[in-house]
């Protein structure tokens, strides 16, 4: 297991009782979601689908990769690699504060 940092976007963090970031130890991407939405009820709810896929409009990136051109919600995480949840935004440019530190 590695210890991966999850960076959660503004309209989500009422979800994390306001934390833009929160760390959790997995093997895979899917494994550090559901870290995630089993400390923080009903998080994982709005970043997937009840059949375990990304939402649409949510895109999630392992460092400025989408996972989406990777290995899915099954690509791998390393210590200290940090995953990003991003909602879609209609009409724009997501704000520089929601992007992956990478781009």
């Amino acid at each position: 297991m590695s210890n991966v940092t999850i960076r959660i976007p503004s309209p989500l963090r009422n979800y994390t009782q306001g934390a833009d970031e929160v760390r959790v130890d997995a093997a895979t991407v899917e494994q550090a979601l559901n870290a995630l939405g089993a400390q923080h009820d009903g998080l994982l709810a709005r970043i997937l689908t009840p059949g375990g896929e990304p939402r649409q409009f949510v895109n999630i990136y392992l460092g400025s990769r989408n996972i989406r051109s990777e290995h899915g919600l099954q690509t791998p995480v390393a210590d200290g690699d940090v995953v990003s949840i991003i909602p879609a935004v209609a009409g724009g440019v997501a704000h520089e504060s929601e992007r992956p530190a990478d781009c």
